[in-house]
């Protein structure tokens, strides 16, 4: 396998789970023989960078400003010919894409490239689906377009990859992409050893540099201030909450469009006092160390990594029911799954928590037990090279 090579292409490294995904791939897949290149493409306004993740120098990552989220005929099209000329150019064996853009501008650059090459040397296409891309993102006539090109695409593509089952059921069921013999299920992983080492010491330092007051109760979320994730729900609970508890902070962490929104809606609701907006942070362990709760609002999911994260942490959580949650919070020692858009009961659950210690504590310790033995890094790893052997022997 040494000789394997492997291209990469996704939308943009912004802060989530894709970008991590593709920056631990490259590296990881490296260092055991596959020669693995990345390209990404430019961020949108507001979205954390993670590019600072990527080796200093590094020779095998292209960036390409025209590939970016926003549809966009020219620059999608300059995207299409900078990729179609870097794969002529790097003549991959296996071409990975990720996230909805790329995995467009991308897969159509390598089915171009391999009748290029003809039957000499064409490359395997790979995609993951990070999540329900044609629930929540995209209005109804651009969602039909999308859905025809992704079929279209999945005729084309060697293995489909879902990161749930949920999602994999879904590809085949309910939107018709790929068949039984191309989708793959392999859930995401993530290094958490630095979030399952938190210590009861850590989150006493983690309150103390965050001004946390004694005997204050940290309720948490994270995550891109856009709509899909529901911010405004989670001011609506923490409204609910405080009124009842004097002793309750609420910590919004990540940026995006609606920030101003909701920045308002905090000074409108009386939370001004009560509601910290973060932004992006880069020291999450803090972040986590600190939180009581961790909460999660979003109207769609694919795997929530921000939940792994709290909950490999040891925090207790509590999320609405969308999309992959189910695979994550598997049952309710794990934590707490509610409907969707149910302020009731995301307080509920929130205060459940916030009042008994015992309770909190005891649904921390299962979930970090929990998601380190699903989400682990090294699984990750070791599955997509089994795959990625597969591919290429098959040819």
């Amino acid at each position: 396998m040494n000789e394997t090579r492997v291209v990469r292409v996704i939308t943009r490294l912004n802060i989530g789970g894709p970008a991590i995904q593709a920056i631990d791939l490259s590296r990881e897949l490296r260092s055991m023989g596959f020669d693995s290149y990345l390209i990404h493409g430019q961020l949108s306004a507001g979205e954390g960078d993670m590019t600072t993740l990527l080796p200093t120098g590094d020779t095998a990552t292209l960036y390409l400003d025209d590939l970016r989220r926003p549809i966009s005929p020219i620059h999608d099209l300059r995207a299409w010919w900078r990729t179609y000329r870097t794969l002529c150019r790097l003549k991959p064996d296996i071409v990975h894409t990720h996230t909805a853009k790329a995995g467009a501008v991308g897969r159509l650059a390598a089915v171009a490239y391999n009748k290029t090459v003809g039957a000499k040397r064409p490359a395997r296409l790979v995609h993951t689906y990070h999540g329900h891309v044609f629930e929540g993102y995209f209005g109804s006539p651009s969602t039909r377009v999308f859905l025809s090109v992704e079929r279209w695409l999945g005729r084309r593509t060697d293995a489909i990859i879902a990161i749930s089952p949920l999602i994999g059921h879904d590809l085949l069921h309910t939107y018709f992409i790929g068949d039984q013999g191309r989708i793959r299920v392999i859930p995401l992983g993530f290094n958490l050893d630095r979030l399952a080492a938190i210590t009861s010491d850590d989150r006493h330092r983690a309150r103390a540099e965050l001004q946390v007051p004694d005997g204050w109760r940290v309720v948490t979320t994270v995550g891109r201030l856009t709509g899909i994730k529901q911010h405004a729900l989670f001011l609506d609970m923490a409204a609910r909450l405080a009124a009842t508890d004097e002793r309750l902070l609420f910590l919004i962490v990540g940026d995006g469009e609606l920030r101003p929104a909701l920045e308002a809606q905090a000074v409108s609701s009386g939370l001004s006092s009560r509601v910290r907006f973060l932004g992006w942070r880069g020291d999450l362990e803090k972040i986590y160390g600190a939180t009581d709760v961790f909460v999660l609002t979003s109207r769609n999911e694919g795997t929530p990594v921000a939940l792994i994260e709290a909950m490999a942490s040891g925090v207790a959580s509590v999320s609405t029911d969308v999309g992959g949650v189910r695979n994550v919070i598997t049952n309710p020692s794990e934590g707490a799954v509610v409907p969707y858009g149910d302020v009731q009961a995301l307080s509920d659950n929130v205060r459940r928590f916030v009042t008994s210690a015992q309770t909190r504590d005891a649904v921390g310790r299962a979930a970090r037990s929990s998601v380190l033995q699903r989400f682990d890094l090294r699984r990750l790893v070791k599955d997509i090279d089994g795959l990625y052997r597969q591919l290429v022997n098959a040819s």
